[in-house]
């Protein structure tokens, strides 16, 4: 299944739009990595062209986590999908409410693509809160309450029998100054791999 071709299918077409060009086998995804917003430039995603100013933060991080990654294939054959909340670029440097409420739809149809995910993996606030958006439609509340992340990662977090694990944002520059966020990032990937049984 291609993704973007299947989002397409269920949503229409929006040009605004940035979807994963891939194709994956849905009932082999076993974790979904949730990633704050699209780049500006669509080649610098994470199944963009290669060197990809996504992978550049994102392989490291499998690497310090003791998972011996090359790719983002590599990572796809383990199970692990990743993607974006936020699907089209910032227009300033926060996320626009009104991209979130447009993007929410699109991510709440690519999670249902995978029937047998065993966790998601909340890279940042954003990811966090659209979420918490689609948790609210089935459980009336939030699935992660409010909290700064380094304090509620340690607990564990379900919705219909998914792990939910809140991390921190996984691409950009941000993740190679603060130091202490890349290593709970790198033990937050060890934790899921773990619990996938990859």
């Amino acid at each position: 299944m291609n993704v973007k071709k299947e989002l397409e299918r269920l949503l229409g077409q929006n040009p605004s739009i940035h979807l994963n060009d891939i194709g994956v086998i849905p009932e082999n995804v076993r974790a979904v990595m949730i990633n704050e917003i699209v780049p500006q430039d669509p080649a610098q995603d994470f199944y963009g062209a290669d060197g990809q100013q996504y992978l550049s933060t994102t392989i490291p991080l499998f690497q310090k986590a003791g998972v011996p990654v090359k790719t983002i294939e590599d990572i796809l054959e383990m199970g692990i999908y990743i993607t974006n909340a936020v699907k089209m670029p910032k227009e300033s440097t926060v996320v626009e409410k009104s991209s979130m409420e447009e993007s929410l739809p699109w991510l709440e149809k690519e999670l249902e693509l995978f029937p047998r995910v065993q966790v998601v993996m909340l890279m940042g606030d954003v990811a966090k809160k659209m979420y918490n958006q689609i948790a609210r439609k089935t459980l009336k509340r939030n699935v992660i309450p409010s909290g700064a992340t380094y304090k509620l990662r340690s607990t564990p977090f379900f919705f219909e029998n998914i792990r939910v694990m809140p991390s921190y944002i996984m691409t950009g520059g941000n993740i190679l100054i603060e130091k202490s966020k890349a290593s709970m990032v790198a033990e937050d990937i060890a934790k899921m791999v773990q619990i996938i049984g990859k």
